[in-house]
């Protein structure tokens, strides 16, 4: 049986075993595709998963050949990314302009790139050597971008920690590290003039995580909770990834921007940690990322910013086995490698064989134009 078929028949069975299954995307939601691992299906097999599972929008950290061509002509929303070490390199806007005609243009317009994501994390990490190389190289990519007539199509950005944040509570109060002002500012200024969203990973996952005597777990995975109040807005949180934005919205204020986006590149909740990571079970990972399913249903801005609509890209499609660090990094995947789910995030039968979930559709030529309407997902499928 071919990898794709058996894909299917696996999904398949399992959601007709359990009927607990989903996988919401688009404006609201995508998905993050890394590839750190020796045990992954080739792209023409996820292509056939993700098209089951009817996702639209995927966020890889590369500009990986294979996968850019295996995705041409489905309509699936790309964002693509540089990585870290090259940017010292592409920040000479000749070096750009040859990255954008040997990564991009081979895979315009057939694979459906609408931004690319100039390296990962920089910013008050380990990698911020490469810091005074950010800006010049996204500016030089989005340079590249308009002398090959693709800038209307595809807008440049980049993905930082939550760590740039000097403080995040309240969220009222958010500000950013001193030592990064400099960068940050210059950084949302580019995105002011190209009209393009500033990326932040946030995982209320690793604040539980340090101080889970203080942090009620509940709070940090969107299940009932008393919550916390804002005492400067007196705007009351009932979760802490609403809070992390809004803090980040705060922060950006303080630097004279109220007209940046603020997009969530990466978040999740781990299923398996090493002994001292509290939280890390397949029970919070499914109740973290199926809570966050249901609440970007109702089609709902944060406290502070309910007309802003929250946009997020869940980490991961795939468990990674080669990712460094701790056991965590490498069990973030919503589905095992096999294509099988790790957990339930709570797929509901509509009685006709068929399963509700929001649809929502995006225009990467209009960035900001957005609208939700409900589909049907049909699993039964095998024999396509």
């Amino acid at each position: 049986m071919a990898m794709a078929s058996l894909f299917r028949f696996l999904l398949l069975l399992h959601v007709i075993s359990s009927g607990s299954f989903q996988i919401a995307v688009g404006i609201g939601i995508g998905i993050n595709y890394g590839q750190l691992a020796n045990n992954l299906p080739p792209p023409s097999d996820v292509l056939s998963l993700l098209k089951t599972l009817k996702v639209t929008r995927v966020k890889l950290y590369n500009t990986d050949s294979d996968t850019l061509t295996a995705f041409a002509n489905t309509g699936i929303e790309f964002m693509v990314g540089v990585r870290n070490e090259d940017l010292q390199r592409i920040s000479d806007p000749t070096q750009a302009q040859l990255w954008v005609q040997q990564n991009i243009r081979p895979h315009t317009p057939q694979t459906k790139i609408t931004s690319i994501s100039v390296g990962n994390e920089i910013l008050g990490s380990s990698n911020n050597q490469y810091a005074p190389f950010l800006l010049p190289a996204m500016q030089a990519i989005s340079g590249a971008l308009t002398n090959l007539g693709l800038s209307d199509d595809i807008y440049v950005t980049s993905a930082h920690s939550y760590v740039i944040l000097e403080n995040s509570y309240p969220p009222s109060s958010g500000s950013f590290k001193q030592n990064l002002v400099g960068y940050i500012k210059g950084i949302l200024d580019f995105h002011s003039r190209t009209n393009s969203s500033f990326l932040i990973n946030a995982y209320p996952f690793f604040a539980y995580k340090a101080n889970p005597a203080q942090i009620p777990l509940n709070y940090s995975i969107f299940e009932p909770s008393k919550g916390t109040t804002d005492n400067v807005t007196n705007l009351h949180y009932d979760n802490m990834l609403y809070a992390q934005i809004d803090a980040v919205y705060s922060a950006m204020k303080l630097l004279g921007h109220t007209d940046v986006r603020v997009r969530v590149s990466e978040t999740g909740c781990p299923s398996k940690g090493e002994p001292d990571e509290v939280g890390a079970t397949p029970e919070n990972a499914r109740l973290y990322n199926g809570n966050l399913l249901k609440r970007m249903e109702k089609d709902r801005g944060t406290p502070a910013n309910p007309d802003k609509p929250i946009d997020i890209y869940i980490f991961a499609l795939f468990n990674e086995n080669l990712k460094p660090g701790p056991i965590s990094e490498r069990n973030y995947g919503l589905l095992y490698p096999n294509g099988t789910p790790v957990y339930e995030i709570g797929l509901r039968d509509d009685g006709s064989h068929g399963y509700v979930l929001p649809q929502m559709e995006y225009s990467s030529s209009t960035k900001n134009v957005m609208f939700f309407s409900n589909v049907f997902l049909l699993l039964l499928m095998c024999s396509l």
